[in-house]
């Protein structure tokens, strides 16, 4: 099976996640869903039971959790009883991470810019202890407005964490409108590297070059800044903000599931 037959295979599972639930951040979830792709099947070992030999997955914007569980879905991480439980009265699975929820979430997420933090002290522990998991976490570009991750991203190379890899979903919107326009990061790349990071950008939905990249070896922390488009996948959604919050009815739906066949 393809990268691109699963990638569509987890948008389509997001669309049902989105429409079953009437929950927001369909958009933010299809964004980063061929990162996710890629990682899972191509770059982390991650294996099902989980061991203390694997590799650390954070997702930052939890908000794009539907993405993650949709990944596991395809992965046998989860199963279609708790995919169907999701954003539910007694169900299964929160609007954002829960690390109670599943051994597959690492952590409890929501309030923007604890991932990066969290994966500093998991990989300097790893580092401490001389072994060869890697730490890998996501995060949104609007994401890089708050204080603590350029805490962290200052303190990651004193630590010469080599093990710790960062993907930035830029699609450049957030709640309120173009993360650029709302508190400017930019120059990104400038930046990360003023810092003391390796960074690349790429196109964050070209699974052959998200695998390349991620694999290449560094002897700092990695950070790759992904171009995406929010709402990929689905024409009338992408790059429209509106997707952030509204709600995928059973006409949306059966529309976004007929371009994704």
């Amino acid at each position: 099976m393809t990268l691109d037959k699963v990638s569509k295979d987890i948008r389509r599972t997001i669309i049902k996640m989105a429409n079953l639930s009437k929950s927001p951040h369909v958009g933010s979830a299809l964004s980063c869903t061929d990162i996710l792709t890629t990682l899972y099947f191509k770059v982390m070992n991650i294996t099902k039971p989980i061991n203390d030999d694997r590799d650390y997955f954070l997702l930052s914007k939890a908000h794009s959790a539907m993405a993650l569980y949709a990944t596991f879905l395809q992965k046998d991480f989860m199963t279609q009883k708790q995919i169907d439980g999701y954003y539910q009265n007694d169900g299964t699975l929160p609007a954002h991470t829960d690390r109670d929820t599943s051994d597959f979430v690492e952590i409890s997420a929501g309030s923007l810019g604890h991932g990066l933090p969290i994966a500093v002290g998991i990989a300097n522990s790893i580092k401490i202890a001389q072994e060869s998991n890697k730490v890998y976490v996501l995060m949104g570009d609007g994401e890089m407005q708050e204080g603590s991750i350029w805490e962290a991203a200052m303190l990651a190379p004193k630590l010469k964490l080599d093990n710790l890899m960062v993907f930035i979903d830029h699609n450049n919107l957030q709640g309120y409108g173009r993360a650029t326009e709302l508190v400017s990061f930019y120059p990104i790349k400038d930046k990360w590297e003023s810092f003391g990071w390796e960074v690349y950008e790429i196109d964050g939905h070209d699974h052959e070059v998200i695998e390349k990249v991620a694999k290449l070896e560094s002897k700092r922390p990695k950070v790759i800044i992904c171009k995406t488009i929010k709402g990929k996948g689905v024409s009338f959604m992408e790059d429209q903000l509106i997707w952030h919050y509204y709600i995928v009815t059973d006409e949306v739906k059966e529309k976004a599931l007929r371009e994704l066949i």
